[in-house]
């Protein structure tokens, strides 16, 4: 009888490991080790320190320390061979810093953050057995702060593969080894607490957040889920002290495969290339384009000779889905398109004015490009101009002329009027017009005078959110303003109108 019950026992305990082993591999909920030992042994190998060094200039009154054993030697240098007090020279000293890293290759290649190298004079790794490598940058792209390092070993390394971050899950347990405070091979232990975070870092943001603990030195080191797979690379810490809080951030490892392969292959990031400055598609924005929900990227400017303005995607336009990929939120485009292979034809599907429309891209290679300049705003000339009140909006205006294009800085090429009083109550003010934007469209009608913004208003008169096109310098972006129904006065036929006042 008791041999009976053993096997009874037995096999109930391989339907539970075999139940656990089809539950893992179709993505359910992973049970809590007993311990993490196994793991970390197996995985610590491949997670080494990199260490760099830089030679900075410093001054002795920027905090340098007296040193007694050489007192004439600072004194002279502070006050010249005769004695005089002089100017200070600055002196060079050389400034070294540690992060953490892992190797994804066994011939030497090294996963590190950009933020750990960047400026460095020399970078080495510092291996778990204390053995310490010279490495070479191969790469670094300063948009997603990753970077590639190589090493020549002797042996070939311990690696460890990457892990498709996709499937990670809010919950699930997660791994961080690295190098905090320089203690090298520390470990720790969290789950999940987020997926595909923004936290403006930059166009690309895709973090996992966790609450395992992350300190000063983890950057660049591994984020693995229970399988020892890298999901992520611990890159920064949400904190008031600089000490883990329990919000850590990790860059996904789908974001960083492709960048990571670029890097190998060619020394840099190709990214795909559309073309199209965007905006998010808030609530107000949907309902003046008619679009059922605020989902997709609104199309503020399309660069002329891009693939967008090949394709025919007009300013305006709402992107609703790339290459078969959905885009619910405005900032997963950049991602997508990034990732996009070079050269391909893809579909983009937009909303224009009421409908869907599908149309054809191909995509191009994305070069860095100069940061815009920002037009200053001048003073109002002190003669009197002819203003125009459109209430309904909260705005008063003028037309743009080449006086009024010389004391608001406004570059040619660019039309419409010009925005010279915002009132504080208005929904536009609560939008952010100010004084010096450019209004080109309403309700996706061009406008180049306040008569031509008055019979604009007057055709959509009886929407509650009109969509202004607003240019700020060389900056677009598309505003939906309500409104405001108490200013508007009736015309003839009945119809709510815009009134104007000439001074």
């Amino acid at each position: 009888m008791h041999s009976r019950l053993r096997k009874s026992a037995a096999m109930i305990a391989v339907g539970v490991v075999l139940s656990c082993g089809a539950a893992l591999a179709q993505g359910a909920p992973q049970p809590a080790p007993f311990s993490f030992a196994d793991l970390a042994e197996r995985l610590s190998p491949a997670v080494v320190n990199v260490s760099t060094t830089q030679l900075v200039e410093r001054r002795r009154d920027e905090g340098e320390e007296f040193d007694p054993e050489q007192p004439f030697e600072d004194w002279f240098r502070e006050f010249g061979p005769d004695g005089q007090d002089g100017e200070q020279q600055p002196r060079r000293r050389r400034q070294t810093s540690l992060g953490s890293g892992f190797v994804i290759d066994p011939s030497g290649y090294v996963v590190t953050n950009n933020h750990v190298v960047e400026g460095a004079d020399q970078i080495s790794v510092i291996l778990p057995d204390d053995s310490v490598l010279e490495a070479k940058l191969v790469g670094r792209d300063e948009k997603t702060d990753l970077a590639l390092l190589k090493v020549e070993p002797k042996a070939p390394l311990p690696a460890v593969p990457w892990g498709d971050s996709d499937r990670a899950r809010v919950g699930d347990w997660v791994i961080a080894i690295g190098n905090p405070f320089g203690l090298g091979g520390s470990v720790t232990t969290g789950i999940i607490s987020a997926r595909a975070r923004d936290i403006s870092q930059g166009n690309y943001d895709d973090f996992l957040q966790t609450d395992a603990a992350i300190n000063r030195g983890n950057s660049g080191g591994p984020l693995f889920n229970l399988a020892g797979e890298v999901i992520g690379i611990n890159t920064a810490i949400y904190s008031s002290t600089g000490t883990n809080v329990g919000v850590g951030f990790a860059t996904s490892s789908n974001l960083a495969q492709p960048i990571i392969r670029d890097l190998r292959a060619y020394g840099r990031t190709r990214r795909g290339w559309l073309g199209v400055q965007i905006q998010s598609v808030i609530e107000d924005t949907a309902t003046s384009l008619g679009l059922p929900a605020a989902t997709g990227a609104l199309v503020a400017t399309v660069t002329k000779g891009s693939p967008a303005d090949k394709a025919g995607i007009l300013s305006g336009d709402v992107i609703l889905s790339f290459d078969g990929k959905s885009i619910d939120r405005m900032r997963s485009l950049p991602r997508i398109v990034a990732e996009t292979e070079i050269g391909k034809s893809v579909t983009v599907e937009i909303f224009r004015k009421g409908a869907r429309k599908t149309l054809q891209a191909k995509v191009a290679e994305l070069e860095d490009e100069p940061p815009a300049v920002v037009a200053s705003i001048s003073p109002l000339p002190r003669r009197e101009m002819e203003r125009t009140e459109l209430n309904s909006l909260g705005l008063t205006v003028i037309d743009l002329t080449d006086r009024v294009r010389e004391r608001f800085d406004i570059p040619e090429g660019i039309n419409g009027i010009v925005v010279v009083d915002v009132d504080d109550d208005s929904d536009a003010a609560e939008k952010g017009l100010r004084r010096g934007d450019v209004i080109d469209e309403i309700q996706q009608m061009q406008v180049a005078t306040a008569a031509d913004a008055e019979a604009a208003l007057a055709a959509v008169a009886a929407r509650k959110v009109v969509l202004l096109r607003v240019q700020s310098g060389e900056n677009i972006r598309f505003v939906g303003v309500k409104v405001a129904e108490s200013t508007a006065e009736s015309s003839d036929d009945g119809k709510p109108r815009a009134r104007s006042e000439r001074r």
